[in-house]
Formats: structure tokens, C-alpha cells, sequence
């Protein structure tokens, strides 16, 4: 089965870097559906045919007064396929809540941008056993109404990733059972089939075991996607 290997790069990289990702990637024989989500100020790059692009954001307005935002027209224009919504960076350093990843999605999908609709627990809130509610609120309200085009969601345990948690390892059964419940959800929204995407900690040892689990359709790489030699070995592994 083909999997999603997408690339958050965050803000890192540079124009340079990017090209010299790209042309790694190039050669690789993959029948994977590869997208790296650079910076703004790198989407207006010529891409090998193996791979797309993706943005990490964009506004739910389509235009206006909103200085220093970029809208779904404007990704949209420099030939990205993707958009990253719902981040928990963003959740969290930007106050966004589900209501305005709901709209960012909307507006994506207006556009033709698939959005990759990212939901997660913290640590306080999976210790505390709230892991399957917290979830379910986060996928039923950050999702659009009656979508008009696929979407995927990524489920980012946030206390997995060492950045925004303490880097704790989620076992097999942990990704196993969120993945399942999160299908199920999608499942009783009338959207069965619903690509979702582990945004856990992944590297080319991981990678393939992560991705044979039920309901787990790719992933979503942080940190392991900025260098060709992190990155590749996790494209390859499935």
C-alpha cells in the first residue's frame, strides 16, 4: 500500500538546502506520495517529479487587511499541493483553536490544497487518561463541515515530541489504538478512507514498523526531514 511521507521543515532550511534535499530525493524509485512543507519563501521551487510541496500554514481569509499572513490563493499560486493546519506549534504559540483550523481547512480545500489537519494530546491529558476524548473533540471540530475534497489527518502525540514534550517513545499499541479510534470517528463522519498520518517521533529505524500498523497511512516528519541522509531512509523503508 502506498504511504505519505511529508516533511514539516518548520522554520529552518534555506533556498539552498531545499534544492539539495530535491535533488537527492530525485532519484529515488519510490511509489510513496513524498511532500516537504519549507518556509513560505521557498515554495516558488521547481520540484522533481517524485515529489510535492506543501505550505505550514495559511490564513482562513482570503484576503484583506491581515499583514503578514499568506492566503490558500497564494500557496495555491506557487504550486504547492499541500497546507499544514492545526499544527500544535501553532495551537499552541498562536492560540489557534479548533474552530479556526476548521476555517483554514475550509478555505484550503476552496482552493484545491489538501490540508493536513493535525491533532494531538499532551502529556497532563493522556496521564490523566483523557487520550481518546480529547481526540475525538479535536477531530470532530477541527475538521470542515461535508468537506469538499479528501483531507488527512496527523496524529501528533505531543508528549512524543521532543521539542513540545519530553520525547517519550509512544509504543505500538499507543499509535495502534489512537490511529484505530481516529479512523473510527472519521468512520461514523461518513468519511472512511480518510488518509491519517503518525506525527510522532520517526527515523529510518522506525519507520517501516510505524507504518505497518493498522489505520497508520504514512508519516509525518519533523526534525529527520531537513537532511537527505535522515530523510531518504524513511521514504525508503515502505
Amino acid at each position: 500500500m502506498k504511504k505519505i511521507i511529508a516533511g514539516n521543515w518548520k522554520m529552518n532550511g534555506s533556498a539552498a538546502s531545499l534544492r539539495t534535499m530535491l535533488d537527492a530525493i530525485a532519484p529515488v524509485q519510490t511509489e510513496n506520495t513524498i511532500i516537504i512543507c519549507p518556509s513560505f519563501t521557498m515554495l516558488n521551487t521547481t520540484v522533481p517529479a517524485n515529489v510535492k510541496l506543501g505550505a505550514q500554514d495559511i490564513s482562513e481569509y482570503e484576503s484583506g487587511s491581515y499583514t503578514g499572513d499568506v492566503s490558500a490563493k497564494m500557496v495555491a499560486d506557487m504550486g504547492a499541493k499541500f497546507v499544514i493546519v492545526g499544527h500544535s506549534d501553532r495551537r499552541k504559540n498562536h492560540g489557534e483553536t479548533n474552530e479556526t483550523v476548521a476555517a483554514k481547512a475550509a478555505t484550503a480545500l476552496a482552493h484545491g490544497l489538501t490540508p493536513l489537519i493535525c491533532v494531538g494530546e499532551t502529556r497532563e491529558q493522556k496521564e490523566s487518561g483523557q487520550t481518546m476524548t480529547v481526540i475525538e473533540e479535536l477531530v470532530r471540530k477541527s475538521i470542515p463541515t461535508k468537506p469538499s475534497a479528501p483531507i488527512i489527518i496527523a496524529y501528533e502525540p505531543l508528549w512524543a515530541i521532543s521539542t513540545t514534550g519530553i520525547g517519550l517513545t509512544p509504543t505500538h499499541d499507543d499509535i495502534r489504538a489512537v490511529h484505530g479510534h481516529i479512523a473510527k470517528i472519521l468512520g461514523d463522519m461518513g468519511l472512511d478512507g480518510t488518509v491519517i498520518l503518525f506525527g510522532g517521533s520517526v527515523n529510518g529505524n522506525t519507520a517501516a514498523e510505524i507504518m505497518a500498523i493498522e489505520h497508520v497511512d504514512g508519516v509525518l516528519v519533523g526534525a529527520k526531514s531537513l537532511e537527505p541522509n535522515d530523510f531518504i531512509p524513511i521514504i525508503k523503508a515502505v
